[in-house]
């Protein structure tokens, strides 16, 4: 019904920066929340930035001042820029959104998730 799919990922050395990429397709009415979500090796999952369909955002005390969040309604996209990127950003980024979906002649809120894409960041 409803894909995430993101891109942008790879390898960067360390103070380096990288914008990641999540573009949502399916029978889409609206998306609300967007956020960006990471697992480390060995680590929970965690969120890493969130905004919202009017564009407020909210940001994890590790990334603030380094990471920023931004989306295009109009593509149904949202992007991360990653700059000063250190080795602790190393994970698997995940692409999450609330969406309202219309699915078999009814209309659904769906919480989709992408498939990842890794981060490397390594000298």
């Amino acid at each position: 019904q409803v894909q995430l799919v993101e891109s942008g990922g790879g390898l960067v050395q360390p103070g380096g920066s990288l914008r990641l990429s999540c573009a949502a397709s399916g029978s889409i009415l609206s998306i609300n929340r967007m956020s960006w979500y990471r697992q480390a090796p060995g680590k929970e999952r965690e969120l890493v930035a969130t905004i919202t369909s009017v564009g407020s955002t909210n940001y994890a005390d590790s990334v603030k001042g380094r990471f920023t969040i931004s989306r295009d309604n109009a593509k149904n996209m949202v992007y991360l820029q990653m700059n000063s990127l250190k080795p602790e950003d190393t994970a698997v980024y995940y692409c999450n959104a609330g969406v309202v979906a219309a699915a078999g002649g009814t209309v659904k809120y769906l919480e989709v998730w992408g498939q990842g894409t890794l981060v490397t960041v390594s000298s």
